[in-house]
């Protein structure tokens, strides 16, 4: 006897990203999971008195979309009413961020913080006009003499804060910056204001706990505009006693109780896979190890919705702050360094590998914040190390970011079965700005998709989001074009990729980060019913048009979060 379906879509291109990337015309979910894939004759024995039908009209489906390094707290706790945006577009100079500051600042209590994000000096009118022009105390003082403000960057790896900020958390001209991090002064040697890497932890310890009403709310949140855009996976990468510059210090375990309860209520709406932080930037190794072995790692769970998958550590900063470890120098001189406790390249060379090795015996997937092609290298032979000390079966350590990538480290992890984790969204963002910390072949070069498939690493994509919107259609458009944010510019031609490798990054090649390849990722019989459906035939889009491409529909385990079909 066969079992109606639930959900059958009928009559649209079904981008399967099997093994062939077959399209299919038709597909078929019964009890959460897939049960035929084909054409119209495939289904429709399938349709039954309870059966909803989707009438695609044209309109492409494909698997639910896995963006596959996305800070979901972080980005609800950074979106309005939870925090004051002053990103792009909502304010384009530093005037205006005053402008916004001064607003808020009427309408919170004196002496309440005012915290908000967003802001990227590639989008600031008077840094633009003079790049060596950036956030300062000063900007924010006049506007809110009562009120400590923070400001998170568009990245998470700066924050600008006033003089009241300032004296509540005690940073003065003497006061010492964890290595590879940096309290900016000016030429009188006082503290400008802005904070890089692991330096604005002494900031945010300042900050009040946030209630666990504002995490759910953050997190509820976040969820709902996830599922809005048709994805249904994401890893989160840093929760734990570490903390990270994008968590306001709040993402520890708090936060993955949060996750839980959302589990065991029935509202959790896309599948989470965890990267735990024991240890925040500028650990020394031996920090780092008993903050691992000290871990307490949860269970209980249903580990196809949310699941502990391994564990983060930051290994270098960003190009735009210069705290990129890289082989040749930036514009204007420098290096950038690794983030971790030492008090030479040698010394932080020695603890990244202990870091890395200690992770790995204890039998965690390594997932590596690097950016710059030397601290790449590093990390990837600390890899190759560990693996050769401690051999043990498929890690599936990556390389997060991988903005430097060269071809010495795409061929050993290719050897290794690693992988890397990139972010076209960030790309796309910042690819005006680099030339001028990088010259222009290296900021072409950035996120070098192309080589790296060539050289048979495994690719995923994620939007790193609050960092950028998770938009995975603009993230596609960009692995196709390569154009820029700002001017539209092309950067790194040589780099691009085709649409059906670009959408495998967001599905099946990110669903072997999390070891769920085999059960997701893919629209095939009997796999999980993660589906999306985007109006109109993605496969002929002009790339231009993708990020316009309105998701009508999102189906999670065969359950629908979200719809917008047309009546």
């Amino acid at each position: 006897m066969t079992t109606d379906a639930d959900l059958v879509f009928l009559d649209g291109q079904v981008l399967t990203v099997d093994p062939d990337f077959t399209v299919a015309s038709a597909l078929a979910v019964t009890e959460g999971v897939i049960s035929a894939v084909g054409g119209r004759e495939d289904v429709t024995p399938l349709i039954g008195p309870s059966t909803r039908v989707v009438r695609l009209g044209g309109a492409t489906l494909l698997p639910g979309i896995n963006d596959s390094h996305l800070h979901g707290c972080a980005f609800g706790l950074t979106r309005p009413p939870l925090s004051l945006d002053v990103g792009h577009p909502a304010v384009r100079s530093l005037a205006e961020v005053a402008v916004a500051v001064r607003e808020a600042a009427g309408r919170v209590p004196a002496g309440e913080w005012i915290v908000g994000g967003g802001w990227d000096p590639g989008f600031l009118d008077e840094c633009v006009a003079d790049p060596s022009r950036l956030p300062t105390r000063h900007d924010l003082d006049a506007v809110s003499p009562d009120h400590p403000v923070l400001l998170h960057s568009f990245s998470g790896h700066a924050t600008w804060v006033n003089s009241h900020a300032l004296r509540l958390a005690g940073i003065d001209r003497d006061t010492v910056a964890p290595p590879g991090a940096a309290v900016v002064a000016d030429a009188a040697g006082d503290p400008t204001g802005l904070l890089l890497e692991g330096a604005q932890a002494l900031v945010e310890q300042a900050l009040p706990a946030l209630p666990l009403e504002t995490r759910t709310a953050a997190v509820k949140a976040a969820l709902a505009t996830l599922a809005g855009l048709g994805i249904t996976s994401f890893t989160e990468p840093g929760l734990g006693p570490g903390g990270d510059g994008i968590s306001r210090g709040t993402l520890g375990p708090a936060t993955l109780d949060v996750y839980r309860r959302l589990l065991d209520d029935g509202e959790l709406t896309a599948r989470v896979g965890v990267l735990l932080l024991p240890a925040g930037m500028a650990s020394t190794a031996e920090e780092f190890a008993r903050a691992l072995d000290s871990l307490d790692v949860p269970d209980g769970t249903d580990p196809r919705l949310l699941r502990i998958l391994g564990v983060k550590v930051f290994a270098d900063g960003i190009v735009p702050n210069r705290t990129a470890w890289m082989h040749e120098s930036y514009v204007g001189g420098g290096c950038g360094s690794l983030c971790v406790g030492g008090g030479t390249d040698a010394e932080r060379v020695a603890a990244m590998g202990a870091m890395i090795r200690h992770a790995h015996a204890a039998g965690y997937q390594l997932g590596v914040h690097v950016t710059g092609d030397r601290a790449i290298d590093t990390v990837v032979d600390a890899f190759a190390a560990a693996v050769a000390e401690h051999p043990r079966p498929d890690p599936r350590h990556y390389v997060i970011h991988g903005d430097f990538l060269g071809a010495r480290s795409m061929k050993a992890l290719a050897g290794l079965g690693f992988g890397v984790n990139m972010n076209p969204t960030i790309k796309w963002t910042v690819a005006d700005m680099e030339e001028d910390f990088v010259g222009p072949e290296r900021a072409a070069y950035a996120w070098p998709y192309r080589d790296a498939i060539d050289a048979g690493v495994r690719v995923a994509s994620g939007s790193d989001a609050p960092v950028t919107f998770p938009d995975w259609r603009q993230g596609v458009a960009t692995m196709l074009l390569r154009e820029s944010k700002g001017t539209g510019r092309i950067s790194g031609p040589d780099q691009r990729i085709g649409l059906a490798e670009a959408i495998r990054t967001y599905t099946v090649d990110a669903a072997w980060q999390d070891f769920a390849e085999d059960w997701k990722g893919s629209l095939e019989v009997g796999k999980a019913a993660d589906l999306c459906v985007l109006a109109g035939a993605l496969l002929t889009a002009d790339p231009h048009d993708i990020p316009d491409m309105p998701v009508l529909l999102t189906v999670m385990g065969g359950r629908v979060v979200y719809d917008a079909m047309p009546v």
